[in-house]
């Protein structure tokens, strides 16, 4: 049997999950949702999260099994564990609330980014914008190009964010949960003029660094 504390700090269910696919793999979710007494979407964030940190990997019409991540040794999960926010967010891409949502839209594509974090006129951290803000002003509307991107973006405070210090595990257990691609990184400012802006943490930025524990642990 698993027990508490191997794999970063999961839950009793998360824990059952992985004894279950161990003793019965490959099992699909839905038999894992009979067996543990519960409906198949309240399972789907801890099936996500397991399948993000590589201790369980699935394939479509078969089910879940383990993951290369849990059949290795655990020293990767280990330092996995470790890890703080600074050590592994990423430079985020910035550009001001005054901005129209064309020039959103080029900035979006020409660096590649999922998420913009949009800055006030302070230079701190005013919200953010994502494709489908963009997508969705657009649509069908051939004047939507001038409008300023603080008329889009999703404001500060409701958004979920992370700080330097907080563990990357605390990132990946909020993007999960808040069903989120990316979390801006913020620190308090010390004039009183609001957060400051000082990375990002991506989905993307997290899979990439878990390959590179598994690999280097290999």
């Amino acid at each position: 049997m698993l027990k508490e504390g191997r794999f970063i700090d999961l839950s009793a269910r998360q824990l059952d999950i992985m004894n279950l696919v161990k003793q019965n793999a490959p099992i699909t979710g839905e038999q894992l949702a009979e067996q543990l007494g519960v409906s198949r979407p309240t399972l789907r964030s801890d099936l996500s999260l397991l399948v993000m940190l590589g201790l369980l990997d699935a394939k479509p019409k078969v089910g879940y099994f383990l993951g290369k991540a849990y059949r290795q040794d655990n020293a990767a999960l280990q330092t996995f564990k470790t890890l703080k926010v600074r050590q592994v967010q990423g430079v985020p891409v910035n550009i001001g609330d005054t901005l129209s949502v064309h020039d959103a839209v080029v900035t979006l594509f020409m660096e590649n980014a999922d998420t913009l974090l949009v800055l006030n006129e302070h230079k701190r951290f005013a919200g953010i914008v994502t494709p489908k803000d963009l997508l969705k002003v657009t649509l069908g509307n051939p004047n939507s190009g001038a409008i300023p991107v603080s008329m889009v973006m999703t404001r500060f405070p409701n958004i979920v964010t992370v700080m330097p210090d907080d563990p990357v595990t605390e990132a990946v257990r909020k993007m999960i949960i808040n069903q989120v691609d990316c979390l801006p990184v913020i620190v308090e400012g010390e004039d009183g003029q609001g957060p400051e802006a000082v990375g990002s943490v991506t989905k993307t930025n997290v899979v990439h660094l878990l390959k590179d524990l598994v690999t280097g642990s290999e």
